[in-house]
């Protein structure tokens, strides 16, 4: 790897971090934002549920707009925008100020995310040299979300919006290195005559805005209106479908699908995502409302699973070279479920070191094993023109299990009569949700190595 390889990896990696960071340092100062703006527990829900709203809805239109706009172009501009949005929202005095900064750098973020995906795979041969570039690139986010944990700890000790301002000078420099590293790509020329998939984009978005607004909302709304919303976004994704295989010029191509690396990495990061977000929001809710700790004792007591952004770019490479993709992931997915079942019947006066510290540990052992494995798998065998399309996918299924775990396990902590025995319930999802990805991966996730290197290549026809 060459020193320009070595600095546009580590801007990319940067601004991983950076979108990681941003997301899981947000989970612990939330008890804070609460009591200085004034929100109720409704109101602060969307605080994270806009994020999520904009960064699930709009990534695969943002993949999309990657390879047909410029990766470049889509990366450096909404980096930018992700960096104002950002600070703005420690400078917010009402609620609904807070909840729009965040919607907006959502939608940043799903544009942003994508683009940065696709130039890793763009600027680096496939083979050993862009799967070490996916795996640093994977361990940098792995090691955002569980770093920001204790991160969003420390800074929510000196007060809660340092969470936002402290990103901001940390984008900053990135940008300043993007703009000078990351060499301009020529977007595909414009046929005369050509016309973009306006019909499409639109179905698409809202369709996967209303899926994700129907998960986000369900603990909240009668389940009428939870039927009511998935019924919507359900035509209007069938809908998506339709014209997609009509389309001459598909924002999608639906054979992109033929691949079944690409489904199962999918499906299983889905299961991934979900059980990890919902397991982060019980263990929160149990060490803060029930044993009475503070963001900083929480941020420690989780530092642990930060051993995988240490682990993940020195280790994992050498696991893949060794094993192959599948059983680095089933290595990872097992170490997941036992760090769940350990949790599944915490008692209320746990011993730190005994009750909690092996689950913790288990799971940044996962995270070493499982993230960049199947970033790998969900982008390989990919033409260079659908790269941005196939991180959209992965990333969009990532914000999608996030959404539906937290959204289950919010659920479910209040079904039971006592906060312990509805977080006893909730732990059950995320231990369910391994085991089934870990079937997933046991029956048929492969390596390229021993895939067979078909559909997988764009076609000139749609679907």
């Amino acid at each position: 790897m060459t020193a320009r390889d070595a600095a546009l990896l580590f801007v990319l990696c940067g601004s991983i971090f950076l979108e990681g960071v941003d997301i899981s340092m947000l989970g612990v100062a939330l008890p804070s934002i609460k009591d200085e703006l004034g929100m109720s527990a409704g109101e602060l829900q969307w605080v994270v549920s806009a994020y999520v709203l904009a960064y699930g809805g709009f990534m695969l239109l943002g993949g999309r707009a990657a390879d047909l706009l410029g990766r470049r172009k889509m990366f450096v501009l909404w980096l930018a925008v992700f960096v104002v949005f950002s600070g703005l929202g420690g400078l917010a005095t009402e609620g609904w100020m807070l909840i729009v900064s965040r919607a907006i750098t959502g939608l940043a973020a799903a544009f942003m995310t994508p683009a940065g995906l696709s130039l890793i795979t763009t600027s680096f041969a496939e083979g050993p040299k862009r799967n070490r570039a996916l795996l640093w690139y994977a361990g940098t986010a792995a090691g955002g979300f569980s770093l920001g944990l204790v991160v969003g700890g420390l800074l929510t000790a000196i007060g809660w919006r340092w969470v936002f301002f402290a990103p901001v000078i940390l984008a900053a420099i990135i940008f300043g290195f993007a703009v000078k590293l990351i060499e301009h790509d020529t977007p595909p020329p414009r046929v005369p005559g050509q016309k973009y998939d306006v019909f499409g984009a639109a179905t698409m978005t809202l369709g996967a805005v209303g899926a994700v607004y129907t998960v986000v909302m369900a603990p909240e709304v009668p389940v009428s209106r939870t039927v009511l919303t998935a019924a919507i976004s359900a035509v209007l994704l069938v809908a998506f479908v339709i014209a997609e295989r009509r389309s001459k010029e598909p924002l999608v191509r639906l054979g992109i699908f033929r691949s079944a690396n690409l489904v199962r990495a999918n499906i299983a990061t889905v299961l991934f995502a979900g059980s990890f977000f919902g397991f982060q929001f019980i263990t929160v809710l149990y060490m803060q409302d029930l044993r009475g700790w503070g963001a900083l004792e929480t941020g420690i007591a989780l530092l642990v699973i930060g051993i995988d952004s240490v682990l993940a770019p020195t280790l994992t490479p050498k696991l893949v070279d060794r094993f192959g993709n599948p059983v680095v992931l089933f290595a990872g997915f097992v170490s997941l479920a036992l760090a769940y079942f350990l949790f599944l019947d915490i008692p209320a006066d746990a011993n730190y070191w005994t009750g909690m510290f092996p689950t913790m540990l288990l799971i940044g052992i996962a995270f070493t094993l499982v993230y960049g494995p199947l970033t790998i798998v969900a982008v390989e065998g990919i033409a260079d023109e659908e790269q941005g399309l196939a991180g959209g996918i992965w990333n969009t299924s990532f914000q999608f299990g996030a959404a539906l775990g937290l959204a289950v396990a919010a659920s479910l902590t209040a079904t039971s009569g006592t906060a312990l025995d509805g977080y006893h319930k909730a732990l059950l999802v995320p231990f369910v949700a391994t085991l089934v990805a870990l079937v997933v991966v046991a029956t048929g996730l492969r390596s390229r190595a021993s895939a067979e290197p078909v559909a997988v290549e764009a076609q000139p026809t749609a679907g």
